[in-house]
């Protein structure tokens, strides 16, 4: 019976561990999914008012906006630790800071050297605020979610950034790019000294089921007859009365809202257009660069192929030239111990031969051969050296105007 008791207790005590976990597990899903459904009506009731006013920091709906998301960005973010083993607080900012280098002309820089602004939780107001003025806001959470090495070094596990609804954040923020902002730095907003506060009031909404016993306006009634003792049914009436000003007020907010609806829908027309426009020369501007992509490569092949048809041209001559080279070395050795009208008959006839077998009918080789092939030319010029031309030694002695008195 002890040792049943005892299984029983660590079996309670196993399954109470398993059921914190549990807990802690739905506890952080469900803090992760409101803040981002916060996020997304935030943004929806941003981009609605900007079709009225300019948002500013006087603007509620920026206001939560910006709170909503320093709460994201500070979601289970890790601490500092100190030299003494301590952990303390950090601010997005500093998450920021690193991550967001990459981004081309970035505002880090200039968020580091402001001298009105001194905290670092000041600094990460001022960069959401600068971001959305740049209308890079959703660039900036884009890079930094993808530098993934870098965002788990800065947050535990279960963060929003580190979960699936970091893909959500950034294309949320997406939306933003089309609203104009004018912010002042140097304003209350800025102050880090408080963290900042989520407003869910106007994103509450209470649906009656049709299976209530009670009205909303019976409740009221109710209200009403309870606050004042001399109340009569004669006196209750309906809770609200529109009168003829406040139908016209609301009809006029209503065709205002649907002019601004018609410039938009004017706006993005002509934006379209002029889109359309610039994807049309684009087009035409890639067909004529890839022509003359491949009228290049066809005049490279043509090239190509002409050098190469030379280069095998200029190698048989080379080759031609050489046999020529030595078969004039052979002839000069051969008349040494040969009569020269018959050396000079054979080598003729083995110069015809060679240059016949290296190339044949080429100009080049014809018109540098052309002494070789006259065999007339060579043996005039033979009579010419054995004949006249050469006086020979004895002839010269011989003379009767060298002989000595």
């Amino acid at each position: 019976m002890a040792s049943r008791s005892l299984g029983g207790l660590s079996g309670s005590r196993g399954g109470g561990g398993g059921g914190k976990k549990s807990l802690s597990a739905r506890n952080a899903a469900v803090e992760r999914r409101n803040l981002i459904t916060v996020c997304r009506f935030s943004v929806k009731t941003l981009i609605d008012r900007s079709c009225f006013e300019t948002i500013d920091d006087s603007s509620p709906e920026f206001n939560n906006f910006a709170a909503i998301l320093e709460q994201i960005l500070s979601h289970r973010l890790k601490g500092q630790v100190t030299w003494f083993g301590y952990e303390s607080p950090r601010s997005f900012w500093d998450y920021i800071r690193v991550a967001c280098r990459k981004v081309s002309q970035n505002c880090i820089c200039s968020i580091e050297n402001m001298e009105n602004v001194s905290s670092s939780r000041a600094k990460g107001r001022a960069w959401i605020r600068v971001a959305l003025m740049e209308k890079h806001l959703s660039e900036y959470i884009s890079t930094a979610l993808r530098d993934f090495k870098t965002t788990r070094r800065f947050y535990e596990d279960g963060a929003i950034v580190l979960g699936e609804e970091a893909n959500m954040l950034a294309g949320m923020l997406l939306g933003l790019n089309a609203i104009d902002f004018s912010f002042c730095l140097k304003g209350e907003g800025l102050d880090g000294s408080f963290p900042a506060v989520i407003d869910y009031t106007p994103y509450l909404k209470f649906t009656q089921s049709s299976d209530s016993i009670s009205s909303d306006e019976e409740e009221l009634r109710t209200l009403g007859s309870s606050g004042s003792e001399s109340s009569s049914p004669e006196n209750v009436g309906p809770p609200f009365i529109m009168d003829e000003n406040t139908w016209f007020n609301k009809c006029k907010r209503v065709k205002q809202k649907y002019q601004l609806t018609l410039e938009q829908k004017a706006y993005l027309e002509e934006l379209l257009r002029l889109r359309e426009n610039q994807l049309s020369e684009s087009v035409s501007q890639n067909k004529i660069l890839l022509q003359r992509i491949e009228d290049s490569d066809l005049a490279h092949k043509l090239e190509k192929e002409q050098l190469e048809y030379i280069i095998v041209e200029l190698q048989d001559q080379l080759k031609s030239y050489q046999n020529l080279d030595q078969l004039s070395a052979e002839v000069s050795l051969s008349q040494t111990s040969l009569d020269p009208s018959q050396s000079q008959d054979d080598g003729k006839q083995d110069t015809l031969n060679s240059i016949s077998e290296g190339k044949e009918d080429t100009p080049s080789l014809l018109g540098l051969c052309g002494s070789l092939t006259s065999v007339a030319s060579y043996k005039s010029l033979t009579s010419l050296k054995s004949n006249d031309c050469l006086a020979s030694p004895t002839a010269e002695m011989t003379s009767p105007g060298l002989t000595p008195s």
